[in-house]
C-alpha cells in the first residue's frame, strides 16, 4: 500500500513541476498547431486532387531509384547552386519557376516556354515523372506536376518533402562539379 500511495505521490509531483515548468499557453498551443497542421493538411490534399496528380513517400522514391526504375526526376528548386551543391540522384534541373496554370509567362521564366519544360520530362508520356522542390509547403512542385499532367503525361508524382525530406532520411545526394 505504502508502494502504491509513493507513487501517486511521485506521479503528481511530476505531473505539477512539468505544469509549473510549461510556458504560459502551452497547452493551448498544441490545439492551436493541429488547427494550422490541419489547413495545411487539407490545402494538400485539395491541390493534389484538383492538379490530378499523385504522391509519393522519400521510402517510395528511394526504393524506385534503387530499383533503376524508368523515371525522370525534376528538381525545381529555385537556385542553380542549390541543385549543383545537392540533389536527388538522377535528378534533372529545371531552374526556372514554373507558373501557376493560369498562364505560361516566358517573361517570368527567362525565356524558357512549355515546349522546354516538355522537353526536359521527355517524349515518352507514360514514363514516371517525379517532381520535386524544397519543402511541403512548395507550391514549384505542384505547378510541375500540374503542367506535366495537362502535357499529357499519366503517371506523375509530386515528390512533396522534397530535399528537405530526402536530407532529413539520411539518403544520399548527388552533386554537380
Amino acid at each position: 500500500m505504502r508502494t502504491i500511495k509513493a507513487f501517486f505521490i511521485l506521479l503528481v509531483l511530476v505531473i505539477v513541476t512539468v505544469a509549473l515548468n510549461m510556458p504560459a499557453g502551452a497547452a493551448m498551443d498544441i490545439f492551436e498547431q493541429e488547427v494550422e497542421k490541419e489547413q495545411g493538411a487539407v490545402k494538400f490534399v485539395r491541390e493534389v486532387q484538383k492538379g490530378g496528380y499523385d504522391v509519393i513517400t522519400t521510402e517510395e522514391l528511394k526504393r524506385m531509384i534503387e530499383e533503376k526504375k524508368d523515371m525522370t526526376i525534376i528538381d525545381t528548386m529555385p537556385y542553380e547552386g542549390s541543385y549543383k551543391k545537392e540533389h536527388v540522384p538522377g535528378a534533372k534541373q529545371f531552374l526556372f519557376p514554373i507558373p501557376d496554370m493560369q498562364s505560361w509567362d516566358v517573361k517570368e521564366t527567362a525565356g524558357k516556354n512549355k515546349q522546354d519544360f516538355e522537353a526536359l520530362l521527355g517524349p515518352d508520356k507514360n514514363k514516371v515523372i517525379v517532381i520535386y522542390c524544397g519543402f511541403v509547403k512548395c507550391t514549384r512542385s505542384h505547378n510541375g506536376a500540374v503542367w506535366a499532367k495537362s502535357l499529357g503525361y499519366k503517371n506523375v508524382y509530386r515528390y512533396p518533402g522534397g530535399i528537405y525530406a530526402w536530407k532529413g532520411a539520411k539518403c544520399e545526394t548527388e552533386t554537380v562539379k
